[in-house]
């Protein structure tokens, strides 16, 4: 096999009375799948959880490289304008706010309700806080005199942004480079995505229980009404979920300012946060917390397939051995079909995946997947 171009991670994960993504009625999400409904995770879910993760050892903000990164409405507001707050005038403050806030959410961003939720990094931002000290401290004390130094800074803010992106390794921090981002007001700092997710969905049909529940009051006393102070419902879901990623290599190496070996090491930390980070809400009365069954990871140059076509028929159940030999099986017929040829290995807790190349230790298959991305950029590395 030539250098590796991607890698695919599939993994199935069990959960048991949880209620992991919730649409806008607060049910859980669905997907009707080889007709038959199932329960669905969203890949916006699954990337947030990733993204955000703080206290897991493989955390991304605990790699070495690490850039954050500010996803808001508000970053003008809250982290550019708000240090000048006591430095400067309030009424200087307020003659530059219409423009900084213009530069970043365009031409209608003085207006909050208008302005879309962006991503920038902390270079990016650093440099914009810097920049508005600036033209505060040449404003001197006059609101007009802002509302003039402002006006002829916003003439050449994109320019002056391009400049400082190219001479950045991470501009827009690390979650942008694996995620990508959209700046609709500067499409120059756009970046495409190396990271590709899929929703997750149960292998088998949904299984649902309306959960009744009250409030019992404590300090209740013999003769008082026995009414419940709260009612409520909530939706409870258990499954067994399949899930999908694609690491696009050299768009991930050049994100990451063609530091192939910071590559690597991303590619390890994501494998163990696909495998132990839970994409769970209702912390407090559902415990939404599991660990992988089984995780493939695989390393190819031919473009990456799903094996989702292994659950088009609804197992009849979420038993971890079916769901492997399904995947197994789906496995073979790819292999036998097109022979791509990808390098595999594979961690499971029920029966080994007989196609799945070697079985390790998560410890082991990610630390494979790391250096699949050196293999992929040798000299980028080097």
């Amino acid at each position: 096999m030539s250098a590796p171009r991607f890698i695919q991670i599939h993994s199935l994960h069990a959960y048991t009375a949880v209620l992991l993504n919730r649409d806008d009625s607060g049910l859980a999400k669905r997907l009707p799948y080889g007709g038959v409904m199932r329960t669905r995770v969203s890949s916006q879910c699954l990337k947030r959880h990733w993204r955000i993760e703080e206290s897991d050892p493989h955390a991304l903000a605990k790699l070495d490289g690490f850039v954050d990164s500010f996803r808001s409405r508000e970053l003008v507001t809250k982290k550019v304008l708000r240090p000048l707050d006591g430095r400067f005038p309030a009424e200087v403050v307020k003659a530059l706010e219409a423009e900084i806030q213009k530069a970043v959410y365009g031409d209608k961003g003085a207006d909050r309700k208008n302005r879309q939720t962006l991503l920038l990094g902390a270079p990016e931002i650093d440099w914009l806080a810097a920049e508005a000290v600036r033209l505060a401290e040449a404003a001197a004390g006059d609101p007009a005199e802002a509302k003039a130094v402002v006006t002829e800074w916003a003439k050449s803010v994109k320019d002056n942004l391009k400049v400082l992106r190219e001479q950045t390794a991470l501009p827009g921090g690390l979650a942008a480079a694996l995620f990508g981002r959209m700046v609709t007001s500067d499409p120059a700092a756009n970046l495409d995505a190396p990271i590709h997710v899929a929703h997750a969905f149960t292998v088998h049909g949904e299984e649902t229980e309306s959960d009744y529940f009250t409030a019992v009051d404590d300090l209740w006393e013999p003769g008082q009404d026995h009414g419940a102070d709260t009612i409520q419902e909530t939706e409870l879901t258990s499954g067994l979920f399949y899930g999908y990623v694609v690491v696009d290599l050299p768009l991930l190496i050049k994100n990451c300012g063609d530091d192939a070996a910071l590559a690597g090491r991303v590619v390890e930390h994501l494998v163990h946060l696909v495998a132990e980070v839970s994409p769970g809400a209702k912390l407090g009365s559902t415990a939404p917390y599991g660990r992988a069954g089984l995780m493939l990871i695989e390393a190819g140059d031919r473009q990456p397939r799903s094996l989702a076509g292994a659950f088009r028929t609804a197992l009849s159940g979420s038993d971890l051995d079916q769901a492997i030999t399904a995947l197994d099986d789906e496995l073979g017929r790819m292999d036998r079909a097109y022979e791509t040829g990808e390098a595999r290995c594979h961690l499971s807790l029920g029966v080994a995946l007989a196609a799945g190349g070697e079985q390790g230790s998560l410890r082991t298959i990610a630390s494979w997947a790391g250096e699949r991305v050196v293999d992929a950029a040798p000299e980028a590395a080097a």
